[in-house]
């Protein structure tokens, strides 16, 4: 399988952005996680609590909104975050 390319948009929110996939792979049902522990069950989801900084994830169809932590900086956080979601449905 390839690896998916992902790409980093903003938001209205500075503490949020969203890493859109090229392609449908997350499925219709939009999922909502507040913390490690209520996405343990997602493999995906607890790869990207793993990246410190990470506050909340909403994920669905081709995309992942990822809001951020107020410390935690995005020159940081895009390059782990980018890299989670690559292994994990590129392989």
């Amino acid at each position: 399988m390839t690896v998916p390319a992902v790409q980093v948009q903003g938001t209205p929110n500075p503490n949020a952005a969203k890493f859109v996939l090229e392609r449908s792979a997350l499925g219709e049902q939009g999922r909502t996680y507040f913390d490690a522990e209520s996405a343990r069950h997602d493999s995906l989801a607890s790869r990207l609590f793993a990246v410190a900084g990470v506050r909340a994830l909403f994920m669905v169809d081709n995309f992942i909104t990822v809001t951020k932590s107020d410390e935690a900086d995005w020159d940081d956080l895009v390059d782990p975050i980018r890299t989670s979601i690559q292994e994990e449905l590129g392989g």
